[in-house]
Order: structure tokens, then sequence, then C-alpha cells
């Protein structure tokens, strides 16, 4: 009697023990991939005629891919936060990349910097909240909220302010152009531990400086091509290799069946040109209507969603936002949303067949420097939303420092695009569609209310 029960003690112990190995095999992996200044058209799988990228088409065939995927803010430092929290910009604080400079303030920079840091809600990033879970999370790339610490990360590459060279990234930004060991340790490090693991890999391409390798300028270098397009053109194929690298690496450790892989851009980018039209005083590096603007070429991004055997790949014609990939990626792991998230968890939507609870999605853009941290309406200059086919853009009068002739193009009067027939936003046809127009603002207005002591439409 006394060796059966210890033979049942043994087998019970044996069986929770592997119960317990297996429920923590179980959790998936999240990677998110994160390109950074890219345009929505520059992929082959999104029919781009020029740049290769067979290792995102590769990831693209074995995915959820909503074509329709945008960002709120079209600047990488608050689209970043929203990935990290899945808050609005309006919402986290964090709306613009710096505090303004302006005359007498040199002295408080630094405390600015650190208030500014300290908007982002570091309890409740995608990192700490994984971390609860006895996830291993590692950042590399562009990162500006500080030390990776600060984000709830257990490991990472950012130093962060006010470290030197710590505005936006400093050893982060190695990552990806001077190759992905650094990623592939933090890999290896997880599975000898035996914890599933968070990767944020929001590699510094193809962001300028356009520095590709030579064997891809060659390939891009042709006759009548402008050589800055050119450069361009092979840093997205250079960012895609590396995107092959990290998916290759999860391949050879067996780990792409219980991983989930989120690919989205923090924001767009059209490359000028010698032969680019720009008003008087415009940025060397890119073109109207792209980068900091509410265009399509701003804000819009495939969003891509792989994880073998639990998501159903396929096109999808919804439209969804960057702020619903925090929800989605909680919810795979079974984590409850933090309250005040407007997001919406997309599985149920790609698995089951569940229709998309929301009819409109929201955008906002602030200038790049922010005047006052405390009111960040200050700084407002467009408001979007879009409703199926249609998306109506507002022009407010928020103050800019630098990059004021950023937005000395934007039109004041209500924009009204209908996306189907006129994906590149060619022809304002607001003045067609009164109503239409007036339904859009309420529902603008219904998302958050302009205060007008703050900041109005421009006239």
């Amino acid at each position: 009697m006394r060796l059966t029960t210890s033979l049942f003690s043994i087998l019970f112990l044996t069986l929770e023990l592997l119960s317990t190995t297996l429920a923590e095999t179980d959790q998936p992996n999240i990677v998110y991939i994160i390109s950074d200044d890219q345009a929505w058209t520059d992929y082959g799988f999104m029919g781009h005629p020029d740049i290769k990228t067979p290792n995102l088409d590769r990831l693209a065939s074995r995915s959820a891919l909503f074509r329709r995927g945008y960002v709120p803010t079209a600047l990488c430092r608050p689209s970043l936060a929203t990935l990290a929290t899945g808050l609005y910009a309006s919402e986290h604080g964090v709306t613009g990349n710096d505090p303004a400079k302006r005359p007498g303030n040199a002295d408080v920079m630094p405390q600015l910097r650190q208030q500014l840091i300290s908007k982002l809600p570091a309890s409740e990033t995608l990192a700490s909240l994984l971390g609860e879970e006895g996830y291993l999370s590692h950042q590399s790339g562009k990162w500006w909220e500080g030390s990776y610490r600060h984000g709830g990360f257990t490991h990472g590459m950012t130093r962060g302010f006010p470290q030197p060279g710590g505005r936006h990234g400093d050893d982060g930004l190695k990552i990806g152009r001077e190759g992905m060991q650094p990623v592939f340790d933090f890999v290896d490090e997880s599975i000898e531990k035996k914890k599933p693991f968070f990767l944020w890999y929001a590699p510094f391409l193809p962001h300028t400086p356009h520095t590709p390798p030579a064997r891809l300028l060659n390939k891009y270098t042709t006759p009548g091509r402008p050589p800055r397009l050119a450069r361009y053109y092979a840093m997205c194929e250079w960012f895609d290799e590396t995107c092959g690298e990290l998916l290759d690496y999860l391949d050879s450790k067996n780990l792409t069946d219980n991983t989930l892989v989120v690919y989205v851009t923090d924001n767009g980018w059209v490359q000028r040109t010698e032969e680019s039209i720009v008003p008087k005083g415009w940025t060397r590096q890119f073109a109207p209507r792209s980068k900091q603007s509410p265009n399509e070429a701003g804000v819009r991004t495939p969003i891509m969603l792989s994880w073998p055997g639990r998501i159903q790949p396929g096109e999808r014609s919804e439209v969804v936002s960057s702020i619903d990939l925090y929800p989605t990626i909680l919810a795979a792991v079974e984590i409850k949303t933090p309250d005040g998230r407007s997001g919406l968890n997309l599985l149920p939507v790609i698995n089951d067949g569940e229709k998309l609870e929301r009819e409109h999605i929201f955008g906002e853009t602030f200038a790049h420097d922010i005047i006052d941290l405390d009111n960040p309406q200050t700084t407002l200059l467009y408001r979007w939303v879009i409703q199926d086919r249609w998306k109506l853009i507002l022009r407010y009068d928020g103050t800019t420092t630098r990059y004021k002739a950023v937005h000395s193009v934007a039109d004041p009067a209500p924009q009204l695009f209908d996306l189907i027939a006129d994906p590149h936003e060619e022809t304002n046809v607001a003045a067609d569609h009164p109503r239409l127009v007036a339904q859009l603002v309420d529902h603008l207005t219904d998302w958050w209310t302009v205060d007008e002591r703050q900041v109005q439409l421009v006239p």
C-alpha cells in the first residue's frame, strides 16, 4: 500500500510538472516588427513595381493581412508610444518628438525631456503587462522613452536620455544596420530559461540616413531614377532582408508555430527627389503629404498578424488601426486589456467571422515640437476620421516651431476624399457632400471635443 501510494504521488507530481511545463510553452511568443518611415505602397505584396520585399511577402502570405491599416499619428515617437500603450497621442500625452526649444528655456530642456518621458504609463505598456505573466522582453531599434527598462522591458539596447545620444534609441539604432546578434542572443536566452518572450524589433530602417549596402544600391541605380530614390528603394529591401533574418532564426529554433508576429510601420514616407516641387523652406528629406501629414502617405500602413494554426491567413477588407494591436496581443495571451483603451481585439474578427464593431477610425497630428507638455491641444494641427471609403481631414491652428513649411501646404478647408476611387487623395470632394462632412465632423467631436480656447479650426 505504501508503494502504491508513493507511485501515485510520484505520478501525480510528474503530471503536475508536465502540465506546468506545457502551460509555460503554450504561451505564444510575441514579435513586433515595426518599420520606420515607409509608405504603405512600398512592398512587393502591396504591388510596388520596383521595390523587392521577398521576406515580408512571405510573411504576408501566411498572415491576416489588413491592406487598409492606419496609425493615428504620422510621427515616430507618438506612434510608437501608441503601439506600446494602446492609447492615442492625445491620451498618453507624447504628442511630438521633442519639447520645443524656445528663447530662454535652454536651462530647463533636460527637465522638459524627463517630464515628457514620464508621461508614458510604464506600468501599462505591453512589455510590463507581459512581464507580469512571466515573459522576458527585449527592446531594439527606436525607443524614445528613456531606458528600455522604463518601458517595462527586461532586456534591451537603448540606454536612453539623459545618457549621451539617448534621444531616440542610441545603441538600439544599431540593430539591423549592424547585424541581428543582440536579438538572436535574447531569443537563445529565452529558450534556455524556458520563458516566453516579447520582442520589440523597431530598426532604424528604412529611415534616413539612407546608406544601403552597395550591392543593393547598385541594384536600384538605373538610368532616369533619381539617386535619392534609388537609395530609399535599396533601404526598403535592406530592411526586408533583416526581417528575413529574424523570421529564419525563429524557424531554425522551431519557434514559428508558437509565435505571434505583428507587422506595422510607425508612419509613412514619400522620398523627396531633385524633381520634387516643394514650398520654400521645405525639409530636404521627404516629399509633401507624407511624414507628419494626415494624408494616406503619412498614416496608412499594411498591418499583418501571423500565428500558424491560430490565425487564419488571408487578405482582410476591414479598416483597422494600430490602436487595435495592443488589445489583440493581450487577448492572444489572455490578459485583460486595461480600462480606457479604444482599440478592438481583432482575433474574433479574423478567426470567427465576427463583424468589426466599429464604423470609424480616428487620427490626429500635432506639431513635431511640443510647446506646452500639459496642454497638447496648443500644437494640434489636424484631426481625421475614416468611415468605410470616406476620409475627412480637418486643419487646426496649433503652434509650430520647427517644420513650419511642412504644414504650410495643407488646405485650410475641410478635405473629404473617396479612398476607394481616389486612394492618393488627389480630389477634395467636400463641397459635393456637405451632409456627410457634417456627420463626420460630429463623429470627430464625439471622439474628443477640441477646446476652442486652446486651438481652433483654420478658417
